[in-house]
């Protein structure tokens, strides 16, 4: 896997380092921020193909910032909740419905669950990248169809 960016967002420094800590064997590039204004801002310059979320943030709530990201990403950077505050099915069918986080985990979670679930998101946004062709293919094709389907109708007309 070529080296994937990941933020991880924590008001609790304790809980980043782990979670920073957790990526490390991975051999992700690993960007942190401690509240929500400065995640988002991480996120502008850093541009991360992940994002690892605490739902309660200062600054800007964690919910409001994955709502914003994935809005701006059309979905396509995968946002994952940990949170110690919002628990129970109706916090975690929101977010993953309402605000568009891909994953969501309460705290204390389950370090492999966490770990093999990032792992999924940025192996599944590598295999849809690799699925799609280059846009010279998509171009050449399309240049060589419109061809074919001109030439027969030259030849329909009288001469």
């Amino acid at each position: 896997m070529s080296e994937k960016k990941i933020l991880i967002v924590d008001y609790d420094a304790k809980n980043l380092a782990h979670m920073s800590d957790l990526f490390l064997a991975h051999k992700l590039q690993i960007v942190t921020a401690n509240d929500g204004q400065m995640a988002y801002e991480k996120y502008q310059e850093e541009k991360p193909d992940l994002v690892i979320l605490e739902a309660m943030l200062p600054k800007l709530h964690g919910f409001d910032l994955t709502q914003k990201i994935y809005t701006e990403t059309k979905g396509s950077v995968p946002i994952v909740i940990v949170t110690g505050l919002y628990k129970g099915a109706q916090y975690k069918s929101e977010a993953l419905r309402s605000f568009g986080a891909a994953d969501y985990f309460e705290k204390p979670f389950d370090d492999k669950q966490l770990v093999n679930s990032v792992m999924n998101l940025l192996s599944d946004e590598i295999d849809i990248e690799e699925d799609l062709p280059d846009p010279e293919t998509v171009l050449s094709y399309l240049s060589q169809m419109s061809k074919k389907t001109a030439s027969p109708q030259k030849q329909d007309k009288p001469s």
